[in-house]
């Protein structure tokens, strides 16, 4: 988009760590810090997405680094700064419709963008694989995680996406495989 991009940094934990944005504990899994541009991954996460949400795979794993990067690069781009401002002036930050819901599937689209392109470039996707990353996002939905926890759904509480949004705006990104195809602030999330 005619910037320069500077590339995160990755941080490989395991229990808990510190950040800029704070500390963080297992419970929270792989995350972005826009304090630091660190992506933190928490390596016992990708055991739990094999174990817990039966989504395997390089691909699976993929996805879900991606998806970080992605908010990276929503943090380059401003997107964060943002969001900050519009919460600041009492936008609605969680919920189905919360900008946390949009900045959360604007990430699952921007991975998709980077599917698209590596696969152009590397030819290195399998059968199989696509399936699996979207088994990943579907499995990490706010509407199946609440289920699984608290045997029904919450919408007023949603963070990330329901399993269905975030499968559509992954494949949005992987099918058009341009950036602008991602804004998930415009019309329905």
């Amino acid at each position: 988009m005619g910037r320069t991009y500077t590339d995160p940094k990755l941080d490989l934990f395991s229990g808990g760590v510190n950040t800029a944005c704070g500390a963080a504990s297992t419970a929270v899994g792989p995350f972005y810090c826009p304090g630091d541009h660190k992506i933190y991954l928490d390596l016992d996460f990708f055991q739990e997405l094999q174990n817990r949400f039966h989504a395997s795979g390089d691909f699976a794993r993929a996805y879900v680094i991606a998806h970080e990067v992605g908010h990276h690069v929503q943090q380059q781009l401003g997107i964060f700064a943002k969001v900050q401002q519009l919460q600041r002036q009492g936008a609605q930050m969680d919920g189905a419709d919360g900008l946390s819901v949009r900045q959360e599937l604007q990430a699952d689209c921007f991975a998709g963008v980077w599917a698209n392109r590596s696969q152009q470039r590397l030819q290195w996707l399998q059968p199989g694989d696509v399936e699996s990353a979207l088994n990943a996002a579907s499995q990490i939905g706010d509407d199946t995680l609440q289920r699984e926890a608290r045997g029904t759904v919450v919408p007023d509480s949603f963070t990330h996406g329901t399993s269905a949004q975030r499968v559509k705006w992954f494949k949005t990104g992987m099918v058009s495989g341009d950036i602008r195809s991602c804004n998930t602030f415009a019309g329905e999330p």
